[in-house]
């Protein structure tokens, strides 16, 4: 069994022996389709999975963990965790059929195990559990995530909050999927364990690379399968109490990851392309650059595991031309591709984000549980950054780069 494995040699993957380099997408709700009922739609599911063949993906980024009651705003619903520590066990069938259906197509997933964000619950969920104080929600007009950020990164410091993700992890990892008779630790589809989409350590730096080292060991001591990463944004422009190199420094760390967001941070503006296009682009691949510099220098392998834009002049409807993302995506899977291929630390990336054959209930709706599930989560504008199945000139350009990168 231990061959099925992603390992790290070095600054690279390697699976049963020969280099695993991938170009992937985010599909992060691949657990709610998965739920059998009115709730889910595994028919569904089975198309996305077999496009994701036809297309030469091999490598999927999704949610293992979703906390909370099903009535808080932005949530992706039914939650795997409605309170703490009692499970629905209709969505955990619906990740045991996911890991199924993945291990028959030889995908692989990266399971993400929390969210610093609030569309899946995650840790500002394990806060309000633990403190019984309202989550100070943002408005998706006038912000206040700032705000939202603090309060989350409580949950560093509060022991009550990191035992009951930690019993979650022990949870899943020793969980005997239904379908295919295996603990997920011994799971050949799951590539790595991933602590958190995103984690922020915010004014408590010190206390978040004690989390990570911590749970890194606990996932190690229980599964020594699989590889453990973080779910690092990288350096952002912004001060996040995040140490690239030093977060990333722990032994039971196995690989780097980074994002690239350059509309949200106003590097890039749909609206004025022309203008902001080139620019938008040579700061992301500067970007890219340091995070990699550190990738080398360190001996782990890196994975570009966000980047996406809108669709042209940000217009949400599934209708919209994609000629300018069609560029960016162009551009950014020609440099992993390149870095790769000379040798360097970098491994893969993950497009945001498939949104299949899911539409909006109107393009820019706010998601509502009976919505389809998109690539954009529920506290995101819906239309946003979605990749659809009709997007032809899109699927092309990925079609193009998980050739070349699949056969490195």
């Amino acid at each position: 069994m231990a061959q099925n494995f992603v390992k790290v040699n070095g600054q690279h993957f390697e699976l049963n022996g020969q280099p695993y380099y991938f170009l992937g997408t985010n599909f992060w709700y691949g657990l709610n389709l998965g739920v059998e009922g009115p709730d889910g739609d595994r028919a569904r599911l089975l198309r996305e999975l077999d496009r994701f063949q036809e297309m030469g993906i091999t490598n999927l980024r999704i949610i293992a963990a979703s906390e909370g009651p099903d009535t808080e705003p932005w949530r992706m619903t039914p939650a795997l965790m409605p309170e703490p520590g009692v499970y629905n066990e209709a969505v955990f069938d619906g990740l045991d059929f996911l890991i199924a259906e993945l291990s028959k197509r030889n995908i692989k997933a990266v399971l993400c195990l929390s969210n610093f964000w609030v569309w899946s619950g995650g840790m500002s969920q394990y806060v309000q559990w633990v403190t019984e104080k309202p989550i100070p929600y943002p408005d998706l007009e006038n912000g206040g995530w700032t705000k939202y950020s603090f309060y989350t990164a409580k949950f560093y410091n509060l022991s009550k909050a990191k035992e009951l993700y930690w019993e979650h992890l022990r949870q899943l990892i020793t969980r005997e999927n239904k379908y295919t008779g295996r603990s997920y630790k011994d799971e050949p589809a799951i590539m790595a364990w991933q602590l958190c989409n995103e984690p922020r350590g915010m004014l408590r730096p010190r206390i978040y690379r004690r989390w990570i080292r911590e749970t890194a060991a606990l996932i190690k001591s229980l599964d020594s399968n699989h590889l453990v990463s973080i779910g690092s944004e990288g350096k952002t422009p912004y001060p996040i109490g995040n140490k690239f190199r030093r977060d990333h420094s722990d032994p039971n760390i196995d690989y780097f990851t980074c994002h690239i967001w350059i509309q949200n941070w106003g590097w890039y503006d749909p609206m004025r392309p022309e203008e902001t296009f080139d620019k938008g682009f040579k700061k992301a691949k500067t970007y890219l650059d340091k995070h990699l510099t550190i990738a080398n220098r360190t001996g782990k392998p890196i994975v570009l595991e966000e980047f996406g834009i809108a669709r042209d002049l940000d217009n949400h409807s599934a209708d919209a031309s994609t000629a300018w993302r069609d560029q960016y995506y162009t551009q950014i899977f020609d440099l992993i591709y390149q870095y790769a291929a000379s040798g360097n630390a970098m491994a893969g990336g993950n497009f945001w984000a498939w949104g299949g054959e899911g539409r909006p209930s109107e393009p820019k709706a706010i998601w509502q549980h009976g919505d389809d599930f998109i690539g954009d989560p529920p506290h995101e504008y819906q239309g946003w950054y979605s990749v659809y199945e009709q997007d032809s000139a899109t699927i092309e350009v990925i079609k193009k780069y998980t050739k070349l990168m699949n056969r490195l």
